[in-house]
């Protein structure tokens, strides 16, 4: 057996923590802490619990005092996995004796009693650190990478299911005792918090404690969320479903091996139809890692680090909130979050399809057309009278003179300005970075891309960023523009070259000497490699 102060040289340096109950989630902390040697005290005010754990997890201390435990100061944090009623007072008390404290979820039961513990936290200069163990799961740690880095695209709807047959709970209702680690998630992953939450469940055991919820989270930027927990389900499911427009992401943590996949499904436009394109799921590689011992190990670095935890109290306030707004839905119905909920608006001057995503802080222009699952960026301006074609992105902070068209798949990235009467042929590609590079970031080298009146792009054609396209320039389709083209200049070729000069109407123009007459009735006239149009008076 290991005693104390054998424990105590092993783990030299090491914070020395408590353990505070030890029933059906509390055994796994016993266990983890006993095993990276950092237990000092196991606490319950089961005798037979105690006796039965302490024969498996030898400690120095074991006592049903939860006093004893805050009274020693050889004690630097405390874990507690004890009933949700009791959350509150317990780390109010711990905190108040300056200990670090590790709490299962729920970090209490009230969002104003969650503020307090949160503010006394930061008061008192101790770590505040919630259960929430999934952000501990190398799956989901990924999963958050891939969502940042853009490999899924913009997230459309997320959902998860956590369905059992048991443990069927008295104390606290399905949505309290499962929904917290999915919420926790789900707000991580999508980085804001919902302003329409609704709930709906069904009680079959007992009267007065759902068994079953349902429910669905409206988040500001448009993605939507639902969870389903059941602990009335004929087997065992474990799964979060992410839905981007790029790919789609499947997290199953009841596979033994191959636990997040992404599926790169894709959905084109063919005749204002979208057609499904399926492909073969890519497995995704992670560590090996116990999240329970990852989560453990993370404590103990606070304690000694002070920095904060990745699931900190604020956190676990931003997830009991959305809790209390779902048991409160459950309750009486769909609830709005009041500080960002507005007033009716007014019609909008502009068209967006239903399904095209315009950001909030845009200015968009009267007449203006936007179709199907065209993205506008915040910080974006277009003018009045354009066309937007399918699957156009603008943004961030573009500006779009009036009366331009961009037709289907193109992206106006920030930087490029597109001057009135523009023409963006399909697929025609803009850049904004020189030289890229996926790991090194060069946003702040953005070089400014200018497309002067009336000019036209051809369909599949590129633009190298910080060049100006001239007025009514003409360039062919396919052509890779590597220089600043003249007004009223015709290009073509990889890399473009100088092939003759065009109207503003859209004709190519046949010179005598170093005049040119369009059949339109317009008139140029050339000056070495500068053609000028000649306004009659």
């Amino acid at each position: 057996m290991t005693t104390f102060l054998e424990s105590e040289q092993q783990s030299y340096g090491s914070p020395r923590v408590a353990v505070i109950g030890t029933g059906y989630w509390g055994k796994n902390l016993v266990r983890n802490f006993h095993e990276l040697q950092a237990l000092a005290a196991i606490c319950d005010s089961d005798d037979k619990n105690l006796h039965s754990i302490v024969e498996k997890y030898p400690c120095g201390k074991v006592t049903n005092s939860y006093g004893d435990v805050l009274t020693d100061s050889r004690i630097k944090g405390v874990v507690i996995a004890t009933p949700a009623e009791t959350h509150a007072d317990m780390v109010r008390q711990a905190l108040l004796a300056d200990k670090d404290v590790f709490v299962e979820k729920p970090l209490c039961l009230s969002v104003k009693e969650g503020r307090a513990l949160v503010e006394l936290a930061s008061e008192r200069q101790c770590v505040l650190m919630v259960g929430h163990l999934l952000w501990y799961h190398p799956a989901v740690l990924k999963l958050k990478e891939l969502i940042e880095e853009g490999e899924l695209g913009r997230i459309h709807y997320i959902y998860s299911n956590r369905l059992n047959l048991g443990k069927i709970r008295r104390e606290e209702n399905i949505l309290w005792s499962f929904a917290p680690h999915d919420i926790s998630v789900i707000l991580g992953l999508v980085g804001e918090l919902p302003t329409d939450v609704q709930t709906q469940g069904g009680n079959y055991l007992h009267p007065n404690i759902a068994d079953v919820t349902v429910s669905l989270l409206s988040f500001p930027s448009g993605v939507k969320a639902h969870i389903f927990v059941s602990w009335l389900h004929p087997f065992k499911e474990q799964k979060l479903i992410v839905v981007g427009d790029k790919k789609m992401a499947v997290f199953d943590d009841m596979e033994k091996k191959d636990k997040l996949l992404l599926y790169p499904h894709s959905i084109n436009w063919k005749q204002q139809v979208p057609v499904a394109n399926k492909a073969e799921a890519q497995i995704v590689s992670l560590e090996a890692t116990e999240p329970l011992r990852a989560e453990c190990l993370h404590f103990l670095e606070c304690i000694q680090t002070r920095k904060s935890p990745r699931t900190d109290g604020k956190e676990g306030l931003n997830v009991l909130g959305v809790l209390q707004q779902c048991q409160q839905a459950l309750e009486g119905g769909n609830v709005k979050t009041p500080s960002v909920s507005a007033p009716p608006s007014s019609p909008k001057p502009f068209f967006a399809h239903a399904s095209a995503f315009v950001d909030d802080h845009v200015e968009i222009g009267e007449g203006t057309s936007i179709w199907h699952v065209s993205h506008v960026l915040k910080g974006s301006r277009i003018g009045r009278n354009c066309k937007i074609g399918q699957n156009v992105v603008i943004g961030p902070n573009a500006v779009i003179g009036n009366g331009v068209k961009v037709q289907n798949n193109v992206s106006v990235y920030e930087g490029v300005t597109l001057e009135d009467f523009v023409f963006c042929g399909p697929s025609m590609v803009f850049t904004n970075v020189f030289n890229p590079r996926s790991e090194i970031p060069r946003m702040q080298e953005l070089r400014l891309t200018r497309v002067r009146k009336g000019a036209t792009l051809g369909a599949n054609c590129t633009i190298l960023c910080g060049l100006t396209i001239g007025e009514y320039a003409f360039v062919g389709a396919g052509s890779v523009v590597t220089k600043d083209i003249p007004d009223y200049g015709l290009v073509a070729g990889a890399p473009a070259k100088l092939i003759g000069w065009m109207c503003a109407c859209g004709t190519k123009l046949v010179w005598e000497a170093e005049k040119a007459v369009c059949a339109c009735g317009e008139k140029y006239l050339k000056t070495g490699a500068v053609v000028s149009r000649v306004f009659n008076h």
